[in-house]
């Protein structure tokens, strides 16, 4: 070989890589083949079935299109509720009665055919999240067969359909406004309610992250627990009505104990309390019961309480209770009251170890402080309904029992 020629590789041949052609999206044929399936078949879901489930459609790119056809009968506009042009059918969801009985086959279906192409689960979130996002378009009958179908879809568990993505986007400001959430929800409600109980309902509320402002559905100037309670109440939903009333009470009780357990932190004046927990029992029209079991558990909640001295636990105790005896009998009016506070005590005794030697003590200080009468303490000796701990707390009450019969005895 002469050196000025140079080594070739012969037979070699030097592959090019080519370009990743995507086929054009063409979402109108593949919705008139799927609207042909529902011709060919009249309406019936079960053929209709069989045959999306043996057919080469290509339904992981146009998931969206296949789920306008399930529910509008054809394509609709990008971004819209309104029919594209394109073939159509008569046996959509909305094109159906307002009825559970004849909605149902058609959420069944889709979870057949999501058990098939489980994929197709987020393309049926982006189309209900667009169509709940656009009520103000659908007529009222329209949008109750959408509820009802929402309702039995959460009812049958359809396939990991979640809560947040489709409860979320019906809190629009301009839908909320309409009362058009307030009617969907009102639906929703109803028709889930019928198959379930209202636990599985505020389950499904708290997945969807709504349980706690159920009164944004409502327009802002009907916006009030009176108008939640009226309105449902009218739509037959007591049981609703009194969650959600139940739910109010606890959230006031809650607020009510940080508001105390603050002031009693910082030892405010006794006066500034009395008023406190007046205004809050005003305000959240509170049942005396509670107000004297929330005193207790704030009083004893705010006591510096050692690992294991029980000496120093006894007198932080009794302290706390010579401090706010006043606090206590203003709220402590009546023997029945007086015993629902020996029942507390009895019951933080039993729980909480390092006081469960404590009891006669505080029902002593309790006594000596005017907070409990004599017959109140001699009631629950004799005739306490309360078991817990009973036996070891009577046994060790009897001393100042015994001394109280006795005084009394003596007048």
């Amino acid at each position: 070989m002469s050196s000025k020629e140079r080594p070739t590789l012969g037979g070699t041949r030097i592959k090019t890589r080519k370009r990743n052609i995507a086929a054009p999206l063409d979402p109108a044929a593949f919705s008139d083949a799927v609207v042909q399936i529902y011709l060919d078949n009249a309406g019936d879901l079960e053929l209709i079935a069989k045959s999306i489930e043996s057919s080469d459609l290509n339904f992981s790119r146009y998931g969206d299109t296949f789920f306008e056809v399930v529910f509008t009968g054809g394509r609709t506009q990008p971004g819209t509720t309104k029919p594209d042009e394109g073939d159509r059918h008569p046996y959509s969801i909305i094109d159906c009665e307002p009825k559970r009985e004849v909605i149902l086959p058609s959420v069944i279906y889709i979870q057949k055919i999501l058990r098939r192409r489980p994929f197709l689960i987020k393309n049926l979130e982006n189309v209900m999240r667009r169509f709940l996002q656009s009520l103000e378009l659908f007529e009222e009958n329209e949008r109750k067969k959408l509820a009802i179908f929402t309702a039995l879809a959460f009812s049958q568990k359809l396939s990991g359909l979640p809560p947040e993505t489709v409860l979320q986007p019906l809190l629009k400001d301009n839908l909320v406004a309409k009362g058009l959430v307030l009617s969907f929800m009102t639906d929703f409600f109803k028709e889930y309610l019928i198959d379930n109980s209202l636990d599985d309902l505020i389950s499904i509320l708290k997945r969807g992250k709504v349980e706690d402002n159920l009164l944004d559905f409502f327009p802002p100037t009907k916006r009030s627990n009176e108008a939640f309670s009226e309105h449902f109440s009218k739509e037959g939903l007591v049981a609703l009505v009194e969650y959600n009333e139940k739910k109010i009470f606890e959230v006031k009780l809650k607020e009510m104990k940080s508001a105390l357990t603050t002031q009693i932190t910082e030892e405010a004046d006794t006066s500034e309390v009395i008023e406190t927990v007046k205004l809050r029992v005003r305000d959240a029209k509170l049942p005396d019961i509670e107000v004297v079991r929330i005193l207790w558990d704030v009083l004893m909640d705010a006591v510096q309480w050692s690992g294991k001295n029980q000496q120093q636990n006894a007198n932080a105790a009794l302290r706390q209770v010579k401090t706010w005896a006043e606090l206590l009998n203003i709220f402590c009016t009546s023997g029945k009251l007086e015993l629902e506070l020996m029942y507390k005590v009895q019951m933080q005794c039993y729980e909480d170890a390092k006081l469960m030697k404590l009891f006669p003590e505080i029902v002593r200080s309790l006594y000596d402080q005017d907070v409990l009468a004599e017959d109140t303490i001699l009631h629950w000796f004799r005739k306490g309904t309360n078991t817990k701990g009973r036996q070891t707390f009577v046994k060790a009450l009897e001393p100042f029992v015994n001394w109280l019969e006795e005084a009394e005895e003596e007048e």
